[in-house]
């Protein structure tokens, strides 16, 4: 099966969703959606749209459509002239609009399957390629990240180019049931793919390796995710850990992917409580995993996401999730039991659910059972891994 997925290219959940069937033997194509770095995780799938290769790709990334060394190189030369004239004929259509690229790249590859993996730039794109595209348009299968439906179909002008692509598009995914039926409300008539983590699951067998021995209970961090963003609510946690700093004495909070505005706050929270705060700079993936497995909470705040990927870590590594109500966490965990559903602008609240979380061990011990069950059932990278490959085998079957 040819496979031409429409994405960020320098995505880790890109990286992390293409590299489930990246090892079938199928003939896989990358078409970025915006002009990055190409993400090292990508491997053996050919990236197209570029005019120079990038020499930091994956293993196995083919490049064809890039010239193989700087354009400097031919500046000189008795053949110089020709080369130049060869290659600007040869990259001609990188002249004209990202969306009359693809169009070509499609008219030219033919695929089986266009995959677009987010819509405000990944399956926008496609549809307006479609709009121009002649002949027959190939099968088309669109997934929802985060707050592409949730959050933007609330906006006038975005619903209208929502609901265009999910009347275009054959196959739809998502990874949470409220993303499914807002995708029905907006118009999709097509065929609903299952309902799978966006990122793909994880190896249990390394989380089990990275966590702290002994009980949930008897861990002193607590991790706030530093998103603050128009839609990441980070200083709002910051406050609520004030409103609360009286039961907090002991423990140590961990601030990951903080801008300047959370780290400056988180400073200043930290020498008016006398609390220890340790900004934590860009880690690994593994790394990330070891802090929520220190951590006793985890705690992440945003007006709108889908399944955050950050409350799947805190679930798989045992700390207890305080997570806004706005992210499909509903979908995996009972609310007051797995962990606290909280409303991502309200401190008083937040705080009532950090005070309950930091006192009550024997709440935090029996999430932190409850979590473990849930992710061998449902984040097991064994179980989602197959259920991919059967997901695009089961497309394959409908588009013959």
């Amino acid at each position: 099966m040819r496979i031409l997925f429409v994405a960020m290219a320098d995505s880790i959940h890109t990286a992390r969703w293409i590299s489930q069937i990246a090892d079938l033997g199928w003939d896989l194509h990358l078409f970025p959606c915006q002009d990055v770095k190409i993400h090292p995780e990508l491997r053996n799938i050919s990236i197209h749209d570029g005019i120079f290769q990038d020499p930091k790709v994956g293993k196995d990334v083919r490049q064809p459509d890039t010239l193989p060394l700087s354009f400097g190189h031919f500046t000189n030369g008795v053949n110089s002239r020709m080369k130049r004239l060869r290659s600007a004929k040869r990259f001609s259509h990188l002249f004209y609009s990202r969306s009359e690229r693809l169009a070509h790249l499609i008219h030219r590859l033919k695929p089986d399957l266009i995959h677009s993996l987010e819509f405000q730039h990944s399956s926008y794109l496609v549809l307006d390629a479609k709009k121009i595209s002649t002949g027959k348009f190939p099968a088309w299968m669109t997934t929802n990240w985060g707050n592409d439906i949730y959050l933007f179909g609330r906006l006038p002008d975005h619903a209208v180019k929502i609901k265009e692509v999910l009347l275009s598009c054959d196959f739809y995914s998502c990874e949470c049931l409220r993303d499914l039926d807002l995708g029905r409300t907006y118009g999709f008539t097509g065929i609903s793919m299952p309902v799978l983590p966006n990122t793909g699951g994880l190896d249990l067998e390394l989380v089990r390796d990275l966590r702290q021995p002994g009980p949930v209970s008897q861990r002193k961090w607590i991790l706030l995710k530093g998103y603050q963003s128009w839609a990441g609510r980070a200083l709002v946690g910051l406050r609520a850990l004030e409103l609360c700093s009286d039961v907090l004495q002991g423990f140590r909070i961990g601030v990951y992917l903080a801008n300047e505005d959370v780290i400056l706050k988180a400073r200043l929270f930290s020498q008016d409580t006398g609390i220890p705060i340790e900004i934590i700079p860009c880690c690994s993936h593994e790394d990330m995993l070891s802090w929520h497995g220190r951590s006793r909470v985890s705690i992440g705040l945003s007006i709108s996401d889908g399944v955050s990927t950050s409350f799947l870590e805190a679930l798989a590594m045992g700390s207890f999730p305080i997570q806004s109500c706005t992210a499909c966490a509903n979908d995996w965990i009972l609310e007051g039991e797995g962990g606290f559903l909280v409303p991502p602008e309200d401190p008083q609240e937040i705080a009532i659910a950090i005070r309950k979380a930091v006192t009550d061990d024997g709440l935090v011990d029996r999430a932190a059972r409850l979590n473990a069950d849930i992710t061998k059932e449902r984040l097991d990278q064994r179980l989602i891994q197959p259920a991919v490959v059967q997901m695009y085998e089961t497309i394959q079957s409908k588009i013959k």
